[in-house]
């Protein structure tokens, strides 16, 4: 599986008076089992790309190859693609509505038509998958859960599809810092485990230079940068003259090394600031 973006262009509100480009020309590749970071200032068109991916949003022109299936070619079965890719929204757990746990998560496996025992083990395998006691909590009503197990909940109702393709958009969002760490780790277990393409788009720099094996750069509807993390983040003014940063610990090596200490500045974990600190002090 991989996904192919070529010469994609999107306008909203084309031939009016508030007619916006919210992509420009925007071609790249993801490869099987990557985990790709999206980043970008805030409406530099993160969202509008992913929506994409599962025909939510139809190009201007351009192509979008899921595998070998061009999904922007008219008369492609979308709802065969959806069952490939799962999008997770900002606050997902704003659509939960089923009375149980279990029912919520089930939700997707039985629109697919899947027998019962499927759906039980589907539905047992994603709660626990996302960190959550299936005996524990199953029964519950998602509403009685705290605001980062709600969340969990949701992502698990995609899970359950089992998709090849995982998307979330801010999926940390106004979360507290437990939280947003716990869903971190979940985020990371399900692409180790599951061996899916994994997208993150996120503001947070520190969580996509740890999870990362590619990055996306967005400005104005156009993709500026797409490289490892240690190649965008050691492009430290580039990225600040977007209204970006890099890592807390990769910025703090920068103000190091621009007051004259010889430093290498691009790293992007503390054991490595550690390793190269010390490396001065010897």
């Amino acid at each position: 599986m991989s996904i192919q973006v070529r010469n994609l262009t999107h306008i909203y509100s084309e031939g009016m008076p508030f007619e916006s480009v919210a992509l420009d020309n925007v071609s790249f590749e993801i490869n099987d089992g990557e985990f790709v970071g999206i980043i970008g200032h805030t409406g530099s068109g993160k969202s509008t790309l992913v929506q994409h991916f599962n025909g939510l949003l139809k190009p201007k022109s351009g192509s979008i190859l899921i595998g070998d299936v061009d999904i922007t070619k008219p008369g492609v079965p979308l709802r065969e693609i959806r069952k490939r890719i799962g999008l997770v929204f900002q606050y997902p757990e704003y659509q939960l509505f089923e009375e149980s746990v279990k029912k919520d998560v089930a939700f997707g496996p039985e629109n697919l038509g899947l027998d019962p025992a499927e759906i039980e083990s589907r539905v047992r395998e994603a709660i626990e998958l996302v960190g959550l006691n299936y005996d524990e909590i199953a029964e519950r009503s998602p509403f009685e859960l705290s605001g980062g197990q709600k969340r969990r909940v949701a992502i698990a109702g995609v899970i359950a599809m089992k998709p090849e393709i995982l998307v979330l958009d801010e999926p940390t969002a106004g979360l507290d810092p437990k939280a947003h760490k716990d869903l971190l780790d979940v985020i990371q277990r399900i692409h180790q485990e599951q061996g899916i393409i994994l997208i993150l788009v996120s503001h947070n720099m520190r969580d996509i230079a740890r999870l990362s094996d590619k990055v996306l750069v967005m400005e104005g509807g156009k993709l500026v940068m797409c490289g490892t993390p240690r190649e965008i983040f050691g492009q430290r003014d580039k990225l600040v003259r977007m209204g970006l940063s890099v890592p807390p610990v990769a910025e703090l090596m920068h103000r190091l090394a621009d007051k004259g200490l010889p430093l290498e500045a691009n790293v992007l974990t503390m054991d490595e600031a550690v390793a190269e600190l010390l490396k001065h002090l010897k």
